[in-house]
């Protein structure tokens, strides 16, 4: 890292941080980085994110004033039905994101496949706020795809530990396709270890046709033809009319605020709502006061991650199906929850029946101009299936949406599904003073608010910001990560609380961020992944 960097990139992959490096050395903007570094996770990182995927864009830009949201949620297929699996249900996952159904129809192989919105955005990104052409901002992406990459520790960790509670196995996953079968095991069947390297040709053809292309290709032209064929041949709901069909959101972000600063981040369906109002909750409370990770501190933070998530499950959907109340991100509601956990009183996660799956990856860059870009994309949990010939794998967020007609979360024709992701942008005095996000299934909100948190309240540098123990609480019960000791709970137990202690010493989610410090720059990158923050 330069002693002094004019600019700065952050993301959870070494050879994507590189490439945003690279092209941020030889003059490109934030957004031609963040996109071409966005590329080379779809590659290094492929059951992570991919062009078949979705996620949520901020963009902020002080020289032309752009400040926009691109979101590119997947979309059920037109022709879903909000019925259609409600005859299968068999559970929740513990935390709330995720429906457990008979035979996995939702979660493994072609009908758990929503229409992909990764790609696209990718491409408006470039081309409405870029300075680079396409094709340059693709060329790192296709040259690690023709290369191939080695197996890093945190791929393989999530290869052989990442599905629990109801979940397919990774490894099935991985199996499912006759390219995953060729590209991730060894010859004896089981996956590649760290240090081995994966080949996927099928990925490099299709990378250097988008580079040449287009994201049209994909959504109108050869690739979607190619879709279309595979769907129809295995019983899946995708269609190229779908494809045809996808548009990205772009919208004002989200705004809020907490202590002196202002915070910017996205619309439902993204997690940012969930931001906003525990930051509400949370401004009642002297957090600094009562002391970082103590057991009242802990007690605190996990009721207000509580109540915005008995929030979501209840209110919070796709805005264009359904009409989320404007009070859940009112100062003066969260006043009300503030007073009564400050009373003593528990908030009450309700669930039918057991958390989403950590399967999704986050880039944030600054540029040398003050642009600014955050973006956490991902495939939910993917899907396994992979087109013969075209080498990516579809996202799996039919998983998440509630096979119950009449909720919030219920399926639709065209709807997207709710997630936790919320790049965010804190600003100081109308400037920017934190760009992050995270990966992290459900978990990602509870992980970018202790985040921000550790900033604001603690003033913590960037490292320790995403360094320091996590916690969270999307049920009932309050996990723990390891390193969080167990004195420090055992006074919540003793008082009625159930902690689920993690064997892991980082998680609850994965954030990577940027502060900046009068035009100073540092860059934390998650410990618990494989990441990097590189400043130039």
């Amino acid at each position: 890292m330069s002693l002094s960097p004019q600019a700065m990139i952050v993301s959870a992959q070494p050879e994507a941080s590189e490439a945003g490096a690279r092209v941020l050395m030889r003059g490109g903007n934030a957004v031609d980085a963040a996109m071409a570094a966005a590329l080379v996770q779809t590659v290094v990182d492929p059951q992570m994110c991919g062009i078949a995927g979705f996620g949520t864009c901020q963009i902020y830009n002080p020289a032309t004033g752009v400040h926009e949201c691109i979101d590119f949620h997947g979309k059920t297929p037109l022709s879903a039905t909000p019925d259609m699996w409600e005859h299968l249900l068999e559970g929740e996952t513990r935390d709330g994101f995720g429906f457990i159904l008979e035979g996995n129809v939702n979660d493994l192989g072609y009908q758990s496949v929503t229409t992909p919105g990764s790609l696209l955005a990718y491409y408006e990104a470039v081309r409405d706020h870029g300075s680079w052409d396409w094709a340059d901002v693709c060329a790192p992406a296709v040259a690690h795809a023709e290369a191939g990459f080695n197996v890093r520790p945190h791929v393989h960790h999530w290869w052989t530990h990442g599905a629990d509670q109801g979940r397919v196995q990774i490894t099935d996953r991985m199996a499912f396709s006759a390219t995953g079968r060729n590209a991730y095991f060894r010859p004896d069947g089981t996956p590649k270890m760290i240090g081995d390297h994966v080949d996927n040709p099928d990925l490099a053809r299709t990378m250097r046709l988008i580079a040449e292309e287009g994201a049209d290709v994909f959504y109108r032209g050869e690739i979607a033809d190619r879709i279309d064929a595979d769907m129809r041949a295995n019983g899946g709901l995708l269609r190229k009319e779908d494809l045809e069909a996808y548009r990205t959101t772009r919208t004002e972000p989200l705004r809020g605020s907490y202590r002196d600063y202002e915070i910017a981040t996205c619309h439902p369906p993204g997690g940012g709502i969930m931001i906003v109002e525990m930051l509400n909750i949370l401004e009642h409370f002297d957090l600094a006061g009562i002391g970082h990770n103590t057991t009242d501190y802990i007690r605190i933070v996990c009721e207000a991650m509580r109540a915005a998530t008995a929030d979501k499950d209840a209110h919070v959907g796709d805005p264009a199906f359904v009409d989320v109340p404007e009070h859940l991100t009112d100062k003066s509601y969260a006043g009300d929850l503030a007073r009564r956990i400050s009373a003593g009183e528990r908030m009450t996660v309700t669930r039918f029946g057991q958390p989403e799956p950590k399967d999704t990856t986050h880039v944030a860059v600054v540029d040398r101009d003050g642009m600014c870009v955050t973006m956490t994309h991902s495939l939910g949990m993917p899907s396994g299936v992979v087109t013969d010939g075209l080498g990516f794998m579809y996202n799996g967020c039919m998983a998440v949406f509630d096979p119950r007609p009449g909720t919030a979360r219920s399926i639709a024709p065209g709807k997207s599904r709710f997630s936790s992701v919320c790049p965010t942008i804190a600003f100081r005095d109308g400037e920017a003073r934190y760009v992050l996000g995270a990966p992290g299934g459900t978990q990602i909100a509870m992980g970018v608010l202790q985040a921000l948190v550790n900033v604001i309240d603690f003033d913590m540098s960037a490292v320790e910001a995403v360094s320091a123990p996590r916690f969270s609480a999307t049920s009932n019960a309050i996990d723990i990560t390891n390193r969080i000791p167990g004195y420090l709970v055992e006074p919540l137990e003793a008082d009625g609380y159930e902690i689920v202690r993690s064997a892991k010493s980082f998680g609850i989610a994965a954030v990577h961020g940027i502060r900046i410090d009068d035009g100073e720059l540092s860059g934390g990158a998650d410990p618990g992944h494989d990441g990097v923050a590189l400043g130039v």
